[in-house]
């Protein structure tokens, strides 16, 4: 996809680790890399911003206030749905009280709260009218899990594939 798109990409990770290990993967290649963690947020923004051409690499908290118009960001990469970490322990005094009042912690939190930072992570793509690109979803859950069909319902209506040859047909097309 980043050889497509002639990089121009926001690649979000659900876990540093993951994100780690594909700034590993990317170093060295033909664009202008920006890794979460190695420069202030604000500066690899603006390089990014910049470059025309970057490959920005985030965690969660880059799944907002990453704000980039135009053709420097062309296709967005979400590696994982964002469930919230099981071991906050907010998340979880929430989760237990859902529990006691009979509730489905998963279905009633933690599905809505996923769905809600994914939205969040996808709307990194477009930012204006003209703005336009592709959006690829990693996680197999999507469509292996009954729950994935929430996930992509949330999502605004646009054209859908799971051939990576429809997505680079899309940069060919201009």
């Amino acid at each position: 996809m980043l050889e497509a798109s002639g990089g121009r990409a926001f690649l979000l990770f659900a876990s540093h680790r993951a994100l780690r290990e594909a700034a590993e993967a990317l170093r060295g290649g033909p664009w202008p890399l920006f890794v979460q963690g190695e420069a202030p947020r604000h500066l690899l923004l603006q390089r990014f911003r910049e470059s025309g051409n970057g490959v920005l690499l985030g965690a969660a908290s880059f799944r907002e206030g990453v704000d980039v118009a135009g053709g420097a960001l062309s296709v967005v990469v979400i590696d994982k749905l964002p469930f919230a970490a099981p071991d906050d322990p907010v998340f979880e005094a929430r989760l237990e009280a859902i529990r006691r009042s009979g509730g489905n912690p998963f279905r009633d939190e933690q599905v809505p709260q996923a769905v809600i930072a994914l939205k969040q992570g996808v709307g990194r793509l477009i930012r204006t009218e003209t703005d336009r690109g592709v959006l690829v979803l990693c996680d197999p859950r999507l469509l292996g899990k009954g729950y994935g069909k929430r996930f992509l319902d949330s999502l605004p209506p646009l054209p859908r594939t799971r051939d990576a040859a429809d997505a680079a047909a899309f940069f060919a097309a201009g």
